[in-house]
């Protein structure tokens, strides 16, 4: 079995990707610097990638890629396409959730697309898990590939994660943050970002999962929110039905005199007395420079201890999957 296996000082070597052809599409906000987004489509082509761009920067509406017909269009026409093999989002924001009701889920679902993206983006991925169609919570055009200086990390992840029949994340907890529990478990990964997760509850386009390992992750919001929106998915039952939360990323929030010490330890703390469920930290993934690939959907294998983590995850599509 060809195998990926990824750690923080993981860095790619020759490109896996050379001859697949990548759309980008903008289902979300616009690219706030066209030289950044001309940078990104050289190096996807440096990497031997065919790009097909759907994105038109003099396209924009309000905050949009585009207007919603436009970004509808996009999704169903990068789908179609016969030769496209990975669509990525240009980047997340706000915007999936005024097209979901207009959306081809059965036929993005059964295009056998690869797609990529994360952040307002999970909404995507929830829609095409319902429809049984694994995809991916990875880097997106703005602002993994715009950088002057792209992570090796991510980079080398998306690569291998999209090539590899398996792969595996390994996740490293700080030590500002409470310990880890012991957990050796299987289940279905799945999840993404925090919002977008409670933003569905009560909607078709969340999937009911049982037995699975959730994954979170937020941007901007204050460990007092990060714990009221983990408690309405506590409230609401789903995380009574899974294996264990892995917390990703949860980064720019600010803390004042008046929390008092109220910190994400003293919340994580607090719900890992409170939750039926362990609850594992560490997980390379969110709204950072470094961050893993995650095929949402997979089959996952979670492992931790105080200080560490590891996913072990497989039976996911890839890229020569039928060669």
């Amino acid at each position: 079995m060809n195998t990926a296996s990824l750690t923080p000082s993981a860095a790619p070597g020759r490109s896996a990707l050379a001859g697949t052809t990548v759309a980008i599409v903008s289902p979300g906000g616009y690219a706030p610097d066209e030289a950044g987004l001309q940078r990104a489509l050289g190096r996807l082509e440096a990497q031997g990638c065919i790009v097909r761009n759907y994105y038109r920067h003099d396209a924009r509406h309000h905050r949009f890629g585009a207007t919603d017909d436009e970004r509808i269009a996009q999704l169903h026409d990068a789908a179609r396409d016969p030769e496209v093999e990975v669509v990525i989002a240009l980047r997340g924001g706000y915007g999936m959730s005024r097209l979901l009701p207009r959306l081809d889920f059965a036929m993005l679902a059964q295009s056998r697309k690869l797609f990529v993206g994360h952040s307002d983006i999970t909404a995507l991925h929830m829609g095409l898990l319902r429809h049984g169609a694994i995809s991916f919570a990875g880097p997106m055009i703005c602002d993994d590939f715009t950088r002057e200086e792209a992570s090796d990390y991510t980079m080398g992840a998306f690569q291998d994660c999209l090539t590899h029949a398996e792969c595996e994340v390994a996740g490293i907890v700080p030590e500002s943050l409470d310990d880890n529990p012991a957990v050796d478990c299987r289940g279905m990964l799945w999840g993404g970002n925090l919002s977008m997760l409670t933003h569905l509850m009560g909607t078709s386009y969340l999937p009911a999962v049982d037995g699975g390992i959730l994954f979170v992750e937020d941007v901007n919001e204050h460990p007092y929110r990060v714990e009221r929106m983990l408690l309405q998915l506590l409230h609401s039952g789903v995380l009574a039905r899974q294996k264990a939360l892995v917390l990703g990323d949860f980064a720019n929030y600010r803390l004042s005199d008046y929390d008092n010490g109220y910190d994400f330890n003293a919340m994580l703390v607090w719900l890992r007395r409170e939750l039926p469920i362990p609850v594992v930290n560490g997980l390379p993934f969110g709204h950072i420079r470094d961050k893993a690939t995650l095929p949402v959907g997979a089959d996952a294998h979670l492992q931790s201890d105080a200080r560490n983590m590891r996913l072990r995850l497989r039976a996911y599509p890839f890229i020569g999957q039928g060669d």
